[in-house]
């Protein structure tokens, strides 16, 4: 094909995708998804992979402290704030689902999973959404997909997140890795998407969006999630265990800091802290060991550590001079 042809036929593409967008026509997001409540820590969570672009940018909703929604197959993009409203005003989960379908003349293409801040969920699939099309709603939890190779998908999904433990945001990941494993979209990859909230868990404080991460263009949009999740997951982890030692949770904030370690062994930050949460917990043995590998891996860490009020049990440890340079 000649240069101008190619030129041609992408701008006749993305004409015909603006009129599309115009005229108000829609193609089915035809995706898997899950959406998920985490009752230690109360945070509300949406994963989401699909055949579609920016899945993340119309399918996840959530909001602190009151509930997460996935909107799909020929989604409505009301559905997520609406039913979060709804919720909000403390309708059952049955009530807010029958508001948002009643008055719905495309409600038998519809799918929509929902789940609340007390762990309660309800889902629905049309009878007029793409085969393989439907939903397995659990305790904290709800799956649901369409246009999939089969039904193994969504039971994937739904037991593997039943088995998995640790952070919301690892069991919504692996739930969709599940899914594609077991099948997924019967058209193939393209994006994927994960929301977490709880309340000020964003950044500063000034918002409740505590992981929001996007892939909208990818051929393996999953494993592209994963490692930017693993990225983020590193940071998560490290507050974590800042959380439960405020909490006065000594034993719990080790034990995280340690997955951190055993996750991230090149991570001279995740050692770093581990050390804070043993010096705080009055372990000084490891508290100095970890302490010294943080520092072998990151000579910086070692001025960082004669300010942090973290160490003020050893701050007056010959061992601990000899670590961080402290005079």
């Amino acid at each position: 094909m000649r240069a101008g042809s190619s030129v041609c036929a992408v701008f006749t593409a993305v004409t015909l995708n603006l009129l599309a967008a115009w005229c108000g026509a829609t193609e089915p997001v035809a995706t898997f998804s899950i959406v998920a409540f985490d009752e230690a820590t109360g945070e509300l969570g949406v994963a989401v992979q699909s055949k579609f672009f920016a899945v993340g940018s119309v399918v996840p909703w959530a909001r602190a402290g009151v509930g997460a929604i996935a909107s799909q197959a020929f989604g409505n993009t009301t559905f997520g704030p609406r039913g979060l409203d709804l919720i909000e005003e403390d309708l059952s989960l049955e009530d807010v689902l029958d508001h948002l379908l009643t008055d719905d003349e495309k409600r038998e293409q519809r799918q929509i999973g929902i789940v609340d801040a007390s762990g309660n969920s309800i889902a629905f699939t049309g009878d007029e959404c793409m085969d393989w099309a439907g939903h397995r709603a659990g305790r904290h939890y709800s799956v649901q997909g369409n246009i999939l190779v089969s039904e193994k998908t969504v039971d994937a999904m739904a037991s593997t997140f039943e088995e998995t433990e640790g952070l919301l945001g690892e069991r919504l990941m692996r739930a969709i890795e599940a899914g594609q494993e077991a099948g997924g979209d019967s058209r193939g990859m393209q994006s994927a998407a994960i929301l977490i909230v709880s309340a000020g868990g964003g950044y500063g404080g000034y918002n409740d969006r505590y992981c929001d991460l996007r892939v909208d263009d990818h051929e393996n949009p999953i494993a592209e999630l994963r490692r930017i999740f693993n990225i983020w997951k590193e940071v998560a982890l490290i507050t974590e265990g800042y959380r439960l030692l405020h909490e006065g949770n000594h034993e719990e904030a080790i034990a995280v800091g340690r997955r951190a370690v055993e996750q991230f062994p090149e991570s001279a930050e995740c050692r770093y802290h581990l050390a804070c949460y043993l010096s705080r917990g009055g372990m000084r043995d490891e508290a100095m060991r970890e302490l010294g590998k943080a520092v072998v891996g990151d000579a910086e860490l070692g001025p960082r550590a004669k300010l942090d009020p973290d160490f003020e049990p050893l701050r007056n440890d010959p061992e601990f001079h000899l670590i961080t340079g402290a005079p």
